[in-house]
């Protein structure tokens, strides 16, 4: 598979996603709105429906090649996809990236009420591959951060963020933690988490790795 590793800047040693999710996205259908114009033969007002172009309600959406199996785990819950995504990673965290890894830690799902949960099937398989401690209890989560996909000013996605993750004192002290994600969007998360397990769990090096990253922040 062709890929195209982007550099991750934020909280921790070093970072990487394998590739961007899209190559490109443009509004396919807006959504309709009354509007009065002039009736050209009468010259009286009339109500018309119009495209209201500040409300796409379809986006035409081209992937990269692991974006489009990302998109297909994440969303369609294809869980035949994991085996290829964790290989794919697994190669470069294995031969391009240097890093010695401890532990691997998943980002803790925004949302834990679904059954199938893409982060940590995926962690479970890269630990795999790699002959790696995939530690999923450690960073606990005490708040929902589900709507932060929705905010798109940073001061407030990061009050959303304070006070969510939390983990025991010292429970990493001289540990070199792979910390994993399947999406990078703003990276507010990723930086959220990185405190808390170099700050608190005392981690001698942590590594950000995910699997795409978005082309806009939001």
């Amino acid at each position: 598979m062709e890929l195209n590793p982007q550099k991750l800047y934020g909280h921790f040693t070093e970072g990487y996603a394998l590739d961007y999710h899209t190559v490109s996205s443009k509004p396919k259908e807006y959504a309709k709105k009354i509007v009065e114009a002039k009736d050209l033969v009468t010259g009286k007002l009339v109500k018309v429906e119009k495209e209201d172009k500040d409300n796409v309600i379809k986006w035409e959406t081209a992937y990269t090649t692991i974006g489009l199996e990302m998109n297909h785990l994440k969303y369609w819950e294809e869980s035949g996809r994991i085996n290829l995504i964790a290989r794919e990673a697994a190669t470069f965290l294995l031969n391009k990236t240097g890093w010695k890894i401890d532990v691997i830690i998943p980002v803790p799902p925004s949302n834990n009420t679904r059954n199938f949960q893409p982060v940590v099937e995926l962690a479970k398989a890269l630990g795999s591959i790699c002959k790696l401690v995939v530690e999923l209890n450690i960073l606990k989560k005490l708040k929902s951060t589900s709507e932060l996909k929705d905010i798109e000013i940073p001061e407030q996605r990061r009050e959303v963020l304070n006070g969510a993750f939390d983990i025991r004192q010292n429970s990493l002290a001289g540990m070199n933690v792979l910390l994993f994600d399947d999406l990078y969007r703003s990276g507010e998360t990723l930086n959220a988490v990185a405190d808390v397990l170099k700050n608190k769990g005392n981690a001698k090096n942590v590594y950000a790795f995910t699997i795409t990253k978005t082309r806009i922040k939001r």
